[in-house]
């Protein structure tokens, strides 16, 4: 059985030199989902661009969604046909929340029915996206196993994670 592809998947701004995603396509040659527009997004656009890289990356897909890109992933799983292997979705960004940037309002509301996949909630305590309560939650509607991390704010560059080891240690369960 060929090994999976992982498809890194960037939230808002996409993901910056110092940013675990960056390391981990850097490291492990992981491909990254591309957005026309990192800073304006657009769910519909965001959504229909995932389904493009899922179908040219083949069957046995798993994918690495930060912050932004995990709304992105459960908006997707709900109109999409393709089956993939599982998804690591770490840092939800709570889109519902009023006090959001406005540039992320289009993803609200957040999906909430059960994910069609194996996957895996990772939250931090101190993240000011979402709260710890509101990642359990989304874990929770989702069917996705729960991973608080501790206090590592947002989980990105200023985490200053690196290669994040722990990270990829949840994401080779998810890959079997």
């Amino acid at each position: 059985m060929p090994s999976p592809t992982i498809l890194i998947v960037p939230g808002l701004g996409s993901s910056g030199p110092a940013h675990w995603q960056t390391h981990w396509e850097q490291h492990y040659g992981y491909q990254r989902v591309q957005q026309r527009d990192w800073d304006n997004p657009i769910c519909e656009d965001w959504v229909q661009n995932l389904e493009a890289a899922v179908v040219a990356a083949g069957p046995g897909v798993v994918l690495v969604a930060h912050s932004l890109a995990c709304a992105t992933i459960v908006h997707w799983a709900q109109t999409t046909q393709h089956q993939i292997k599982a998804a690591l979705l770490v840092a939800p960004a709570d889109v519902d929340r009023s006090d959001m940037p406005s540039e992320i309002v289009n993803f609200a509301p957040i999906p909430l029915a059960r994910l069609p996949f194996p996957s895996i909630v990772v939250a931090s305590t101190t993240d000011e996206y979402v709260t710890l309560a509101r990642a359990q939650e989304l874990a929770e509607a989702w069917g996705s196993r729960f991973v608080n991390v501790g206090a590592l704010g947002h989980i990105n560059s200023e985490s200053g994670l690196g290669l994040w080891p722990e990270g990829h240690v949840l994401l080779q369960e998810l890959v079997g």
